[in-house]
């Protein structure tokens, strides 16, 4: 099995929350790229963050950065 174009883009959003605070968030506004509004969605409709638009991440949301964000660091590893 392969990471998905939409998965890629998925990943790619989820990376971009803040990681300081749990209450920091991320808004996507209606100029953002299709495919970062579309990764949005599949998120929220995942429950993964707390509003289609971004929002904060949900408690899965934070377990999946963690992984994503180790994933990230072991591939870019030199």
């Amino acid at each position: 099995m392969t990471f998905s174009s939409d998965m890629v883009a998925e990943l790619n959003l989820l990376l971009k929350f803040p990681n300081k605070s749990l209450m920091q968030g991320l808004k996507i506004h209606n100029d953002a790229e299709p495919e970062v509004i579309d990764a949005a969605k599949r998120l929220y409709e995942k429950g993964i963050v707390t509003l289609p638009d971004g929002g904060y991440l949900t408690d899965l949301g934070h377990d999946l950065f963690e992984h994503a964000l180790v994933i990230k660091m072991a591939l870019t590893h030199k």
